[in-house]
């Protein structure tokens, strides 16, 4: 978890942000801090698993769209893509004998995969909001 806090707040201050964008990403850390600290240690695996994988599928998906061969809906694809994976992950401890199938882990993997890509469009959104309004000044 420290790991990818490091890894997010070095990639983000390389787009040199400004008041608002520090807001709102301290508000979306507090909001996965409170999640973190509330949930139990399984849960934590999975909210910072599938987050990291959401992540960065969105991520692949927008870097297709900008070269103009992706699909429409990106943050929509990237939610159902991470859960499908999430529930086949579950699915597949049916049948291990060592695992347990619990359909409330599905629950927490899409939980994870939705926040993880609406922080990561909020944030975007949020730049290039600012970036609009700088330019019209």
């Amino acid at each position: 978890m420290i790991l990818i806090g490091v890894i997010v707040l070095t990639q983000g201050l390389q787009l040199k942000p400004h008041g608002f964008d520090i807001g709102i990403a301290i508000g979306i850390f507090v909001v996965y801090l409170f999640m973190f600290f509330r949930m139990a240690i399984p849960e934590r695996s999975h909210l910072i698993e599938y987050s990291v994988l959401a992540v960065f599928i969105f991520e692949a998906l927008s870097e297709r769209r900008q070269n103009g061969r992706g699909l429409k809906f990106t943050a929509s694809a990237a939610i159902v893509m991470t859960s499908l994976i999430g529930i086949f992950d579950e699915s597949i401890q049916i049948f291990l004998p060592n695992r347990v199938f619990d359909p409330q882990d599905m629950l927490f993997n899409i939980l994870a995969a939705t926040m993880a890509v609406l922080s990561v469009s909020g944030l975007r959104w949020v730049i290039l909001w600012r970036n609009r309004n700088r330019q019209q000044r």
